[in-house]
């Protein structure tokens, strides 16, 4: 079911090679261990260049030793994890300002979130474009292009006419969404990826969160990363938070922060509180990988394939943020830029997840657990339809179920895994 190879394309190598033809720097951020080193040499051997890799003692020391190897060398620079080294960046300051801003003269990747780096790391405000490299999807996994949420945008009737049953199974999605998306862990065993799972918390912690910030409450930092999987896909209420972990809310803060910079968690905003003065102002949380939420939870699959309440409850909200996680992923590759947030009202409308577009339309998604979805799953869709007007282009409730269907003027139901299944183009 799950194909992990290291040599599966990403997606984001087209979309990099092409930012490099309009951008002086781009840099590459996310998650250890998910695969922007290998992003970087598949880049770097097409351009026919070196890798500088930071995260290798004996270059970094020779590097911050004689920083003009950074200023008088190949184009496109290619340095692996500059958060190691952040005087390379004034080092390409200095030669953008010597050679002038001309588009691909350098690619950076980083584990850490640049705007959590010294001040030094700030040297190419203005000339640098960010990119974010999430946990592989699961049409990068199946070597599929996935494309729903452009052909949503245009015309989602003619993507529901595209009714192929679904042969995904309750017991599919459990295992997907236990297995998350981190190159090293989805080919793994359950015990093994358990394991995997386990190193790669405390290293972020002991090791990458000591490095970014002087952390002293290291315990409270792991119990925070905890609670938000158990908040996963939930409203986060910091101050329940602190009184939980027991810090004060200022603490709990900071270490929140801390743990979206190291791509840990990661906030979702509330969105459209312009349409109406009682939508809610609070983000909701989301690990960044549901197979991590899992383990931190410790839910195996057959925990969540059981019927007991507590599981089924526990299921819907990892699933939540497995599909948050596979659409984020999706609108990192678009071309224009695009807004993410959740809609709640204060009288009990919601909806999941809301991708706005640059010119104001809006594809929404509400994700169930179930196989058929009910009346009272539509009505945050179509408050929001309400409030749109012709800017609301689709409204999906993603089900565990099999068939897509057309409940109502631009909303739909559709299985989850239309997610990856390629939408084929309009004659």
């Amino acid at each position: 079911m799950i194909d992990a190879s290291p040599l599966l394309e990403r997606r984001v190598t087209a979309v990099l090679s092409s930012r490099l033809l309009d951008e002086p720097v781009v840099a590459l951020h996310g998650p250890r261990s998910v695969g922007k080193s290998t992003v970087l040499r598949s880049l770097a051997s097409s351009c026919g260049v070196e890798i500088i890799d930071l995260d290798d003692v004996d270059v970094r020391e020779a590097v911050a030793g004689n920083l003009s190897l950074i200023g008088d060398g190949q184009i496109p620079l290619c340095i692996d994890e500059y958060q190691r080294v952040p005087d390379v960046l004034d080092a390409i300051k200095a030669r953008l300002n010597r050679e002038g801003s001309q588009p691909g003269i350098a690619i950076i990747t980083g584990s850490t979130r640049q705007d959590a780096l010294p001040m030094t790391a700030q040297a190419l405000t203005g000339r640098v474009h960010s990119m974010v490299l999430w946990p592989m999807s699961q049409g990068e996994m199946a070597g599929v292009t996935e494309n729903l949420i452009e052909e949503l945008r245009i015309c989602s009737d003619s993507v529901v006419a595209q009714h192929s049953k679904s042969g995904t199974s309750r017991e599919d999605y459990v295992a997907r969404v236990c297995a998350g998306g981190f190159p090293l862990a989805v080919r793994r065993s359950d015990a093994a990826r358990a394991r995997w799972f386990d190193d790669y918390l405390r290293q972020s912690i002991e090791r990458d969160a000591t490095k970014l910030l002087k952390v002293r409450q290291r315990q409270s930092l792991a119990d925070l990363v905890t609670y938000v999987a158990a908040q996963t896909g939930q409203l986060l209420n910091i101050t329940k938070a602190a009184e939980s972990i027991g810090v004060e809310r200022k603490t709990a803060e900071a270490h929140l922060r801390l743990l979206e910079d190291l791509f840990l968690v990661s906030r979702l905003p509330a969105w459209g509180k312009t349409l109406r003065s009682r939508v809610s102002a609070r983000p909701k949380a989301h690990v960044v990988d549901s197979g991590l939420a899992a383990r931190l939870l410790r839910l195996t699959p057959a925990k969540l394939g059981s019927l007991d309440p507590a599981p089924l409850t526990e299921f819907g909200n990892l699933l939540e943020t497995f599909v948050v996680g596979e659409i984020r992923k999706q609108t990192s590759w678009l071309e224009e830029p695009v807004v993410l947030g959740h809609w709640r009202t204060s009288d009990g409308a919601e909806v999941d997840l809301v991708i706005e577009f640059e010119d104001g339309t809006v594809v929404a998604f509400e994700v169930k657990a179930n196989q058929r979805a009910t009346a009272p799953d539509f009505k945050g869709l179509q408050q929001l339809r309400a409030a749109l007007g012709s800017h609301f282009a689709a409204g999906i409730v993603l089900t565990t179920g099999q068939r897509s269907f057309t409940y109502d003027d631009r909303i739909h139901v559709m299985p989850i895994d239309r997610l990856w299944t390629p939408v084929k183009h309009r004659e």
